[in-house]
């Protein structure tokens, strides 16, 4: 006998009722999101591999460790895309967006992929919903992309959300910072981890992420950037906050807040759920002015973020499903009725019901069970007087010409 062939580590199969809670995830983007102006956009699987060492950063864990990167035929680096932001501002360059109204406004619910550890939430293919704003520096898009993702996140149930919320400021100023920093690190590289010690001049903001225990404790006395504002970006910093109060949204600012991805600047936050315990990130973003021109466009402000499908779902808890609605159920007592079942069925789909006809080869009543069990509103037996029709809901039933169902139950759906 073969070997039970099982998915691939870090993957998962979505079963038919998670399908329908992902259902409601996607309903209520196009509902909040659309209702805001933004329009849906969907990017290739794969994209070209510079696409995201040159927008996410070389110096990132995505890049260096977690990408899925593979050659295709005609000799071409190709990666499945880590993340949303840069395939959206290569699309923008791309398709001319800049000519359009700005900001261009844009959402996108699509499947990622990153080389990481898996665990409950986390996935190596896994779905994010986001958004990205391109083309406007106004602090009001910062705090607008802000209040619509705190708006889902209420819409879609999840619990215990906190929102941690600070500014990068602008490269300039962060280059400035992050030599302060990285002598700060460097007189006390004893007490940090290993991992830290080594993205020291690479990297060394990441050091506030870190969970190593020496780490931690020297990083309580680490300078930080939020002190070390260019007063354009505090001003702006200012304003997003002041929007946010003027929309009654609680945060608490973080001066240790930093991304993953080296094309943030200014605004950055992050939405966390103390529901999930350890690994509480929902989502998150920020302003990303100068990601477009990195790719080869003209220097274009941007702000965005992205959620994770799987960490909403696990933040909401267990939620009732909704049973998918079935107005009709075909049954047949004798094999010979079972083309007239098909043509009724075939007949009450394109009236616009959800019917559905015996395929099992169940005896009748079986088949009453099933149709009790997918919770018919109207069941139609179908033998040699005719059809008998059924409201589940008062228990009435009227015998009918076969050709006559359809009609009947449209019928009773209007009263």
């Amino acid at each position: 006998m073969s070997a039970k062939l099982q998915a691939p580590r870090g993957t998962y199969d979505v079963l038919p009722e998670e399908a329908t809670r992902r259902a409601g995830v996607e309903a209520a983007a196009h509902r909040i999101l659309g209702a805001a102006g933004y329009r849906r956009i969907e990017t290739p699987a794969f994209e070209a591999t510079e696409l995201f060492a040159r927008g996410v950063g070389s110096s990132t864990d995505i890049v260096q460790k977690e990408m899925y990167t593979f050659e295709d035929g005609g000799g071409r680096s190709l990666t499945l895309r880590p993340e949303g932001t840069a395939p959206v501002a290569r699309a923008y360059i791309e398709h001319g967006m800049q000519k359009l109204p700005q900001p261009v406004k844009l959402w996108y619910l699509s499947s990622f992929f990153r080389y990481e550890r898996a665990q409950a939430g986390r996935q190596r293919q896994f779905w994010q919903v986001g958004t990205e704003a391109i083309g406007s520096d106004d602090p009001a898009v910062d705090a607008e992309s802000i209040v619509l993702l705190a708006e889902l996140l209420d819409a879609l149930g999840v619990r215990e959300v906190r929102l941690r919320l600070s500014s990068l400021g602008t490269p300039a100023t962060r280059a400035t910072y992050r030599e302060e920093l990285q002598t700060y690190l460097r007189a006390h590289e004893d007490q940090l981890s290993d991992e830290v010690r080594a993205r020291i001049d690479q990297n060394p903001l990441r050091a506030f992420d870190a969970d190593h225990a020496g780490t931690r404790e020297v990083m309580q006395g680490a300078p930080l950037l939020l002190d070390r504002l260019a007063r354009d970006d505090a001003d702006h910093f200012a304003a997003v906050r002041a929007l946010l109060d003027g929309a009654g949204l609680t945060y608490e600012v973080d001066p240790t807040l930093v991304r993953g991805l080296d094309y943030y600047a200014r605004t950055v936050f992050e939405f966390t759920s103390d529901a999930l315990g350890a690994q509480s990130g929902v989502g998150g973003g920020g302003r990303y002015d100068g990601l477009i021109e990195q790719l080869g466009g003209p220097a274009t402000p941007g702000v965005g973020w992205a959620a994770g499908i799987e960490r909403i779902l696990l933040a909401a808890g267990e939620q009732a499903v909704a049973q998918p609605v079935v107005d009709l159920f075909v049954a047949y007592a004798d094999e010979h009725n079972r083309a007239t079942g098909f043509q009724i069925v075939h007949e009450a789909r394109r009236a616009g019901l959800a019917a559905q006809l015996e395929l099992a080869g169940r005896s009748l009543k079986g088949q009453l069970k099933q149709a009790d069990r997918i919770g018919a509103r109207w069941v139609a037996v179908l033998g040699e007087e005719g059809a008998t029709v059924k409201d589940s809901d008062s228990g009435e039933q009227e015998t009918v010409a076969p050709g006559a169902v359809v009609h009947h139950v449209l019928r009773g759906r209007t009263l």
